[in-house]
């Protein structure tokens, strides 16, 4: 799929078929992302692929802060990708500074980045996805056993999805773009 094709026919999936997503398709996936920029090459991101279904469903009752939406969407997909970073890497010093005055925000910044790369190489494999961002970062570091050193930084459910989604409005160019 051409790049640009890509960027605009790619969709949040919120509802998926049964079908398994295969680890090799899941590895090209990253091999993909794994190639988004970050800050000074640090390459912070990290994937967990949650396949167990009781797992899946401990987080999607435990960890969603009662955010219904998202228990529906986490528990019909093939598997949840648990998009985690190293934690004080990003926009930080070797010493343990912080270089800008975004502080440890950096961090979140480089994890979108890496979400949206992973989200557009999941499309290009045919396989859906959606970004979501309301849960509980420590109850989903407990249940997954997430390493202290790494902070959760995305839920991103995937799977095929069960329906042709159309193209949302977007705003246009100029209502976006201004020049000085």
């Amino acid at each position: 799929m051409e790049l640009k094709e890509g960027i605009k026919t790619r969709r949040s999936v919120r509802s998926f078929t049964d079908q398994k997503v295969s680890h090799e398709t899941i590895e090209k996936i990253i091999d993909i992302s794994r190639m988004a920029p970050s800050w000074k090459n640090t390459q912070t991101a990290r994937y967990v692929v949650v396949e167990d279904k009781e797992t899946i469903k401990k987080i999607a009752e435990d960890a969603v802060l009662g955010f219904a939406h998202n228990t529906e969407i986490i528990e019909g997909a093939a598997a949840l990708v648990v998009l985690a970073s190293v934690a004080k890497r990003s926009g930080y010093e070797r010493d343990g500074s912080f270089t800008t005055s975004k502080g440890q925000g950096w961090e979140m910044f480089d994890a979108g980045i890496a979400a949206a790369t992973f989200c557009l190489a999941a499309h290009d494999e045919g396989v859906g996805s959606v970004i979501l961002g309301i849960f509980d970062e420590k109850k989903v570091a407990e249940i997954i056993g997430l390493p202290e050193t790494q902070n959760v930084s995305a839920l991103i459910p995937i799977g095929y999805s069960d329906k042709e989604l159309p193209a949302v409005p977007r705003k246009e160019v100029a209502d976006l773009l201004s020049f000085i």
